[in-house]
């Protein structure tokens, strides 16, 4: 991904070494679906459905990421590395600000940027306190998308999903929670806790991360109309989906898989979601909450 030398977003905010805790309000404006503040935090992860973390922590596992691009960044252990992550972060949390304002206007229809938030180990969030356990998570109290820069190299040796475009879908995949915050979402999917019965319950988690990772996707398609892809990078973010497919985590987990569990959607899935958004690059075409099940 071509992201050096252009705008980062001043919508970022970095904790580490402040222990964790958020001082004052964050500058994210107001929430987007009726003013009710959803203490919703969602892990990028399987494991946990989302849904279940509604009113506090939560936790999961985290996507993997490795650098591998022709801006790549040099992951050592040097002092250098946390300011090329944040700089990268920014970066890309900027056109993301870019391109979903300006899909809202399209639609007239207001958006309020979230919050990046760099911490180290546990953060303070209007969700709850949150865990580098978790990996990168979206909370809708706060509007605040959370990473810890650290699971960067604990995910190289776990996992592999290579390239800097693989660390670009995290965070889109992230802000795409955000976006159903925006549009309401969060709010009715909310409404179905205790309502119906747990097979039911992860299939909506299933639909709420598939049309994230649509949402990934229809960013992917617009910063490659500002020229800011390189080659490969399609092929790094399709990658991490897979990686992160629920039957994928559930066989080298357990090694059996089971569907009536999953949360996230299967790799196949996840990759074939991420790519219509590529390919449609609007918010028509990603509502997975009206089809049938099976035909997700």
């Amino acid at each position: 991904m071509k992201w050096q030398g252009r705008r980062q977003s001043g919508n970022v905010t970095d904790l580490r070494g402040s222990g964790g805790r958020m001082g004052g309000g964050m500058a994210a404006g107001g929430l987007g679906c009726g003013g009710i503040a959803l203490l919703l935090i969602i892990s990028l992860f399987t494991g946990v459905n989302p849904l279940d973390m509604l009113g506090g922590g939560g936790g999961g596992a985290v996507i993997p990421y490795e650098q591998n691009s022709t801006q790549r960044m040099e992951m050592s252990e040097e002092a250098g590395q946390d300011d090329e992550l944040k700089a990268f972060s920014s970066t890309v949390f900027a056109d993301l600000e870019d391109v979903w304002g300006q899909i809202f206007a399209d639609n007239n229809l207001q958006y309020n940027y979230p919050q990046l938030i760099l911490y180290q180990g546990v953060v303070n969030t209007a969700c709850g306190q949150g865990s580098s356990n978790v990996g990168p998570f979206y909370c809708g109290g706060d509007h605040g998308v959370y990473i810890d820069p650290n699971f960067y190299n604990q995910l190289h040796t776990q996992y592999g999903a290579p390239g800097d475009f693989a660390y670009a879908y995290v965070i889109a995949h992230e802000v795409g929670h955000h976006v159903q915050n925006e549009l309401g979402i969060l709010e009715q999917v909310q409404g179905f806790k205790g309502r119906v019965s747990e097979k039911r319950y992860n299939e909506y988690s299933v639909r709420l991360e598939l049309q994230a990772d649509y949402f990934a996707g229809v960013f992917a398609n617009h910063i490659k109309g500002k020229g800011y892809l390189e080659a490969g990078d399609i092929e790094e973010a399709q990658g991490a989906a897979s990686a992160v497919g629920d039957d994928v985590l559930q066989e080298r987990m357990t090694g059996r898989v089971m569907p009536d569990n999953f949360t996230h959607g299967t790799a196949e899935q996840r990759q074939r979601w991420f790519m219509k958004g590529y390919e449609s690059g609007s918010l028509k075409g990603g509502d997975t909450f009206n089809i049938p099940y099976e035909e997700l």
